[in-house]
């Protein structure tokens, strides 16, 4: 099953995750195929991608990604997306993937996984501000 969903980001602080993808306990691991975001202000960004130490506590809103098939079947909280926490993600030991892009409102990227990139059951992966960061428009693709 593929899913999908796309944001906007809302804290561009550095030192801080921009957002967070996460898994729950059922059906277990899924795999992102391609994330992509781009520059919402044309401020200059610093991200990294990476596993955090620690998954956030209490997102705000989580969102749940989006079949792209509307006739598979899908429990609430197996992928969702998180922007806010009453504690966020702690900062991965390591990064999967960094970027720094210009001050240019619409610059971005598009990363693919091959084989896809996995985050665990109860885990997650983020986008790390590695700066005084723009807002992003972000999507990722997952496949169950």
């Amino acid at each position: 099953m593929i899913l999908s969903l796309g944001v906007r980001t809302t804290d561009g602080t550095t030192g801080t995750a921009g957002w967070e993808i996460r898994t729950g306990t059922t059906p277990g691991r899924v795999k992102i195929i391609e994330l992509g975001f781009f520059l919402a202000a044309a401020t200059a960004t610093t991200i990294g991608l990476g596993r955090p130490a620690a998954i956030g506590i209490t997102p705000t809103s989580p969102v749940d990604f989006l079949q792209e098939d509307p006739n598979d079947v899908l429990a609430s909280g197996v992928v969702q997306s998180s922007l806010a926490w009453a504690t966020g993600p702690t900062i991965p030991a390591a990064f999967l993937r960094r970027i720094a892009l210009p001050a240019t409102i619409g610059t971005g990227v598009i990363w693919t996984f091959g084989d896809g990139l996995v985050i665990p059951v109860s885990s997650s992966i983020v986008l790390w501000n590695l700066a005084a960061n723009s807002v992003l428009d972000a999507y990722a693709i997952v496949k169950l």
